[in-house]
């Protein structure tokens, strides 16, 4: 099965419906399987009280609480409505990651096939409980978690009827530094609750994403903008549309270079066999009745007589014609 690829649009648009169909137009083109936005009433979010993050405070000042900020950047349900049908219309999934209680409701009227739990909220035990009781299956991210914290969020969702939960790794921190990426943590999710795995990034580059997949990700989530200079806290750890494409085509090529793990001959070396191995042949000039010896036989190409692995089952045998120097061997 290929690697579900979600582009993050996030809020990326800035509050813009007609940014946000852009973005699907991208995703679309790049390659994607879905394109993933999020669904918020900020005020159901967020206190007036809350700081920003510090990549926030970077990207988008201090003058500003995280709540007015985050008020631009998002844009009501109906906007929703129109940009789901927006995506079906041109042929990606439409994915929203609900951040409240409201959203979630508004969600499941919107019938999405599948349920993206924010690393913000793997905490957020009636937000956990409500979302396992749509029955959908789950894509959870993991940012800022230990494994404990992990496994009771793991516990709400199953106690809940959550079936079918992929987990997917994830550092949060925009954007993160390639060494505290830790993609081979995926593995240790793995191993603790031997569900489906995946990776969602904030690195900038191609490396931890796809680092992932050759780890076995059978999910990869990746934030992507139109322009990373655009005003908003989350562009300049995104891609840009081309820097998206390649993604795309990268995961696939991997997934191509990884193959079946079966280590058989492929159709296209097939043909290279008799080029590139060795046969037995004749060392010197051989008359008939002579006896070969390692005086008279050695190896060299084609590789289309007998096998050198027969060596010892051809020395000491009689030849039954003359052989000319560097004639294939016959018994």
């Amino acid at each position: 099965m290929s690697v579900l690829i979600i582009a993050e649009a996030g809020v990326n648009h800035n509050g813009s419906l007609e940014l946000a169909k852009k973005m699907a137009d991208v995703a679309k083109q790049a390659g994607a399987d879905i394109v993933k936005y999020q669904t918020a009433k900020p005020e159901l979010v967020i206190s007036r009280f809350a700081p920003k993050a510090e990549y926030q405070k970077e990207s988008t000042g201090e003058a500003e609480s995280q709540l007015e900020m985050v008020k631009k950047i998002h844009f009501g349900f109906d906007a929703h409505r129109e940009l789901k049908e927006y995506c079906d219309s041109i042929g990606i999934m439409y994915l929203s990651t609900p951040f409240d209680m409201d959203s979630i409701e508004f969600l499941k009227d919107m019938d999405m096939p599948v349920w993206k739990i924010p690393s913000g909220e793997i905490t957020n035990l009636p937000y956990l409980e409500r979302v396992a009781q749509l029955k959908k299956p789950i894509l959870m991210s993991t940012g800022m978690s230990e494994i404990s914290e992990v496994k009771d969020a793991l516990d709400i969702l199953y106690k809940n009827g959550a079936t079918d939960v992929t987990i997917l790794h994830c550092n949060t921190e925009y954007p993160t530094p390639l060494e505290d990426a830790n993609v081979k943590a995926m593995l240790d999710l793995q191993k603790n609750f031997g569900t489906k795995v995946g990776y969602s990034d904030h690195t900038l580059g191609l490396e931890a994403p796809l680092a992932a997949v050759s780890l076995g990700a059978t999910v990869i989530e990746k934030h992507f903008t139109l322009d990373k200079n655009m005003e908003g806290p989350d562009h300049g750890a995104s891609m840009n549309p081309d820097e998206l494409c390649a993604l795309v085509k990268a995961i696939r090529n991997t997934e191509k270079v990884l193959g079946s793990g079966v280590k058989t001959v492929t159709a296209s070396e097939a043909k290279n066999k008799s080029v590139a191995r060795k046969s037995i042949v004749a060392k010197v000039e051989i008359k008939a009745g002579e006896t070969f010896t390692e005086e008279n036989l050695t190896v060299k190409r084609p590789g289309n007589g007998i096998s050198p692995m027969k060596w010892y089952d051809v020395l000491g045998k009689t030849a039954k014609r003359d052989f000319s120097l560097d004639e294939l061997i016959e018994l």
